[in-house]
């Protein structure tokens, strides 16, 4: 295990060189130009990296709590509510810092996951349903934001590009913005590890080995909804990457939560680093957003998990 994790943690360094070596401009057009390296690319990386880990840990505590692997947080519309939330906050107070994006969009991530379980009406959490609801939950805050993008067009420019989920223009402020958060979030996440394996065992298995099993799933939803909002709050809606990193990692390491979430860190890093740089390479001058290209591999993936999993 711990060679799995050690090589997905050097394809991860690698990367990080290859992000900050390409881009629209050459590698010796850009060493003569030393901020473009230090200024563009490499707050890109880093912001890449601390996006992608905070996505892939909720993704797996989503999974952990609903014990399914379809589940992820913007399959369960809370990346559409923390989106609906940010893009108001945008569009409807443009003179605000960037900062104040974060506790808008963890209003609005909590608020959908308050939304969503009181349409589930489920206190087991039935997977299915959850699923269900927050499908229909994300049509409808994305109706929402369709109705703010066509009722304020003077500020639908950067609206749209925060929307497609985009690392375009973001530097070392946003790293500086992101960075503490996840500071505190990340451990948070890590010390649940042990009741979320208890967890996977049952509810009253878990509660007979000493587990209180709603408090632990509401801490670790809590925990998931507000990793998520941080990072739509920076980088836009990057979706699926919830959903594809912890399943790759529990493929990879297993289901002890000790090993899947840091794991699911190193992919969800590794996946948005890849979509960034594919983005902004793959059609120069134009760039891609990365949650373009993120959705593009992710739905087929989730395709795929409904077959597998139909019988659920």
């Amino acid at each position: 295990m711990a060679l799995r994790i050690g090589m997905i943690a050097v394809g991860l360094l690698l990367m990080a060189v290859a992000g900050v070596l390409l881009g629209t401009l050459s590698l010796e057009q850009a060493m003569t130009r030393a901020w473009v390296m230090q200024d563009l690319r490499l707050s890109r990386v880093v912001i890449a990296i601390l996006a992608g880990s905070a996505l892939g840990v909720a993704g797996a505590l989503t999974q952990g709590v609903i014990r399914n692997p379809l589940a992820s947080p913007d399959l369960i519309g809370v990346t559409a509510g923390a989106s609906l939330a940010a893009t108001a906050t945008l569009l409807l107070f443009p003179q605000l810092a960037h900062a104040w994006l974060i506790p808008a969009a963890i209003v609005g991530g909590l608020v959908s996951l308050l939304i969503l379980l009181w349409l589930a009406g489920d206190s087991k959490l039935n997977p299915t349903r959850l699923v269900l609801v927050g499908i229909a939950l994300s049509f409808w805050f994305g109706a929402l934001v369709d109705w703010l993008l066509s009722s304020q067009p003077q500020q639908i420019n950067a609206a749209l590009v925060w929307l497609t989920g985009s690392l375009w223009g973001r530097g070392w402020s946003h790293v500086w913005i992101l960075l503490p958060w996840l500071l505190v979030l990340l451990p948070a996440a890590f010390t649940l590890s042990l009741k979320l394996d208890l967890l996977a065992l049952g509810d009253e298995s878990a509660q007979c080995l000493g587990t209180d099993v709603k408090r632990v799933r509401l801490l670790a939803l809590i925990l998931a909804v507000t990793l998520a909002a941080v990072s739509v709050a920076v980088c836009g809606a990057i979706s699926f990457i919830g959903l594809v990193a912890p399943h790759l990692a529990r493929l990879l390491v297993g289901g002890r939560h000790l090993l899947l979430m840091p794991t699911a860190a190193l992919l969800g890093a590794a996946l948005l680093l890849l979509a960034d740089i594919t983005a902004r390479t793959l059609t120069p001058p134009i760039e891609l957003p990365a949650g373009v290209l993120t959705a593009i591999i992710g739905a087929p993936y989730f395709i795929f998990l409904l077959l597998r999993y139909r019988g659920w």
